[in-house]
């Protein structure tokens, strides 16, 4: 089984909405393999849709879910990890997946989620107190980190591909979503924070131009090396909502050309974190999906089933093209094809 991340710590660039995308029209192209969706995020946005989104009910879909017993989502999973912290307890991953298109006919048959939750908040605290308790002979920060990969353990064998959407953050349980990645993909906006951004998640992941040698024992790529653990590789640099920055006298476009210039240095200075040499082989350029995106996600549909014509959106009927709705799921596949 493969794994793949969506993440950036920067919010707002359309990670949720590309991930839901990307797992379904993935499916959708490869119906003889199985797929795991697991939503590490505590707002649980990717869930919802997956569940039907706003239209038809996927908020309450997800809190039926997280009302079972036990608890079918990665806080109900953690919840039960709590008690014994450093063992791995007898436990049946399946338990806590949910199959989504039970709920929501627009998903293909085979994915499998792992529901978010908004308890991974309130579990931080104490995941960050285990993970820096000092037992002799136990790595107690991998221990904790390892959740994620013990639940994946009993299950790999019946899935193909694993796509996991990680909160915008570095929390703890962001840094378990990634340790388990073998592939980053990796949303970015045309804007300079967006820049900054990349700097960040480079520099948070592989360690990369710290302030001080003091953070480098403390470095989440020191701690998994140190663990003999691999580092999930870059895999795709998607530039998100494209034509909303299009023209090329732009400070738009200098922003992303400066994204470029800083890809390529990464690439010549660091090509072991990168699956690809040739920054063209990585980069996915994603226009805007305006008020098609709007549309398909308030219906929990990805673009390669949305009708067209006056759709009901929350009481308003609204206009959805099939020339826009093309397009958006040309520019899907645009990523999709990479993976």
């Amino acid at each position: 089984m493969i794994a793949y991340a969506v993440w950036n710590n920067k919010g707002g660039t359309g990670k949720t909405s590309l991930a839901f995308q990307i797992i379904c029209r993935y499916a959708q192209m490869h119906p003889g393999q199985r797929i795991l969706a697991l939503d590490l995020c505590p707002q649980a946005n990717l869930s919802e849709l997956f569940l039907g989104g706003l239209n038809f009910g996927g908020s309450k879909r997800l809190l039926e879910c997280q009302g079972e017993v036990p608890r079918a989502s990665v806080g109900g999973y953690f919840q039960m990890r709590l008690p014994s912290p450093y063992s791995r307890p007898d436990f049946r991953a399946t338990d806590f997946l949910t199959s989504p298109a039970h709920y929501n006919i627009s998903i293909p048959q085979n994915i499998d989620l792992l529901c978010g939750d908004p308890l991974l908040e309130l579990q931080a605290n104490a995941m960050n107190t285990l993970a820096n308790n000092q037992i002799p002979g136990t790595d107690t920060w991998i221990k904790v980190i390892d959740w994620l990969r013990d639940f994946l353990d009993q299950v790999k064998d019946a899935y193909d591909v694993a796509f996991v959407d990680a909160n915008p953050s570095f929390s703890i349980y962001t840094q378990i979503a990634l340790s388990i990645a073998d592939r980053l993909i990796l949303p970015v906006m045309a804007d300079d924070s967006s820049r900054r951004a990349i700097q960040n998640a480079f520099s948070l992941i592989y360690g990369l131009k710290l302030p001080s040698e003091i953070y480098a024992s403390y470095a989440f790529a020191t701690k998994l090396e140190n663990a003999h653990r691999s580092l999930p590789k870059v895999h795709i640099v998607a530039k998100n909502r494209i034509t909303q920055y299009m023209g090329p006298a732009s400070a738009y476009a200098a922003v992303l050309r400066t994204i470029d210039d800083d890809l390529r240095k990464l690439l010549t200075a660091r090509p072991q974190m990168f699956t690809f040499s040739n920054p063209a082989d990585g980069v996915a350029e994603i226009r805007d999906f305006q008020t098609t995106g709007v549309v398909a996600f308030a219906r929990g549909c990805p673009f390669y089933s949305l009708n067209t014509g006056r759709l009901d959106v929350g009481g308003r009927r609204i206009q959805v093209n099939e020339s826009m709705r093309q397009l958006c799921e040309e520019a899907i596949d645009g990523v999709v094809n990479k993976l």
